[in-house]
């Protein structure tokens, strides 16, 4: 019975978590699946005509917008593959898809829009109790270490998409795979003479311009009063995806039609969410596993290595909990407690090689590509292979940076 109250107990407790990741994804694939965004990205495919430009594009469109937010980048980095992949010969589509996608994972370990920098940012959160504090993104995601160990692995991963190459036989290019590659994007406005009171109010653009335009002017306001990094949470961001959809999509039916169409691929999240919160609530049972972990890595562990610890730790945990907040939720405090107990250790660091682990892993499993291969048509077996080789680099330099870039900084 102890069990099954802490099992509750977590599971309750991540309701909210689960609203927002899940409210996250609806608005960022919203806006990506857009019209207006799909003749920008044909533009975009315009401006390179060789398979080494195509193949930079991609990557460094993947880092950019994953920055912004990765739930935008998961839906929009394969849909401008498509495009490219349509103009330009020679284009292996699966590899697209891998490296596309490692751009979304990677992205967040310099994104101020990842669930830990985001939630950890927003004063009074979960994570905040966790750490003790709330840490503004400027601590956590943009100090020197975090930054100087992300362009290694975005120079790295960049040249292997670059460098493998299938042989003629193994080629597979966009027409030889069941993709939605042609489809058009739905029209939401609507063409019809609207005749009552309610009707024009459905069709009202005025309505939408006047939400969307007070949005960003609270936004505007917060960054001026505060700051802009010190802003910078996951409502804020959640915020703003809202308020740019009310100009892409600018009848108030149209704007509920396209958030609808978007709903499902926030099932998964939403659904599984509660759950990291029950396993979290069964591994802080008194003298339970949670208890273990943290001992056996402060055995072993010392202030050089506790971030490499952390690391590899996250990286395996997010086999089993492939979510970074449900992650941090039953991982974090072990991690922190752990960080707190040995002298010396930088607690910064270990965080940032948590938000490296857990995202390393994303490439192993396929919570996050699931949606992105939607988009495409494809399957797993048709990009895991590259998912897991990029991810063997991953590791290795990850734990060489943990241990070195610290010396020189």
């Amino acid at each position: 019975m102890e069990l099954l109250i802490a099992w509750w107990d977590g599971l309750s407790s991540q309701f909210t978590l689960a609203f927002q990741m899940g409210l996250m994804v609806v608005v960022c694939a919203t806006c990506a699946r857009s019209p207006q965004v799909a003749r920008l990205l044909d533009k975009l495919a315009t401006l390179v005509h060789t398979r080494i430009a195509a193949l930079i594009l991609l990557m460094a469109f993947g880092y950019v917008s994953s920055m912004l937010n990765w739930a935008f980048c998961t839906i929009v980095t394969p849909i401008l593959a498509m495009h490219l992949a349509k103009k330009i010969k020679g284009l292996h589509f699966p590899m697209m898809v891998a490296g596309g996608y490692s751009c979304m994972i990677l992205g967040q370990c310099l994104g101020p829009s990842a669930t830990l920098y985001s939630t950890l940012a927003t004063e009074g959160s979960s994570y905040a109790e966790i750490v003790g504090e709330s840490m503004s993104v400027a601590e956590t995601c943009y100090n020197p270490m975090n930054i100087i160990l992300w362009v290694i692995l975005a120079v790295v991963f960049v040249a292997i998409v670059l460098l493998t190459q299938p042989g003629e036989k193994e080629l597979v290019e966009l027409g030889d795979i069941a993709t939605e590659a042609d489809a058009i994007p739905k029209d939401y406005q609507s063409h019809e003479k609207a005749e009552t009171p309610a009707e024009k109010m459905n069709t009202c653009r005025p309505i939408m311009y006047i939400v969307g335009a007070a949005i960003f002017i609270y936004v505007i306001w917060t960054f001026i009063t505060n700051g802009i990094l010190p802003s910078l949470n996951m409502n804020l961001v959640i915020f703003c995806f809202v308020g740019v959809n009310c100009f892409l999509f600018p009848q108030p039916h149209s704007w509920i039609e396209a958030h609808a169409d978007s709903m499902h691929l926030a099932t998964d999240i939403m659904l599984q969410f509660p759950f990291y919160g029950a396993i979290m609530g069964m591994m802080y049972v008194e003298g339970g596993l949670g208890e273990a972990l943290v001992n056996a890595i402060v055995s072993v562990a010392n202030a050089r290595t506790m971030p490499i610890f952390s690391f590899l730790s996250a990286a395996v945990v997010n086999l089993f909990i492939p979510s970074q907040g449900g992650q941090f939720t039953v991982q974090g405090p072990l991690i922190v407690e752990a960080a707190k107990s040995i002298e010396g250790t930088n607690l910064v660091n270990c965080l940032n090689a948590f938000v490296y682990g857990d995202e390393c892993t994303n490439l192993l499993q396929p919570l996050y590509v699931i949606p992105a291969l939607s988009v495409v048509g494809m399957k797993l077996k048709d990009v895991w292979g590259f998912m897991a080789f990029i991810c063997v680099f991953w590791i290795v330099i990850v734990c060489l940076g943990l241990y070195f870039i610290p010396m020189f900084i």
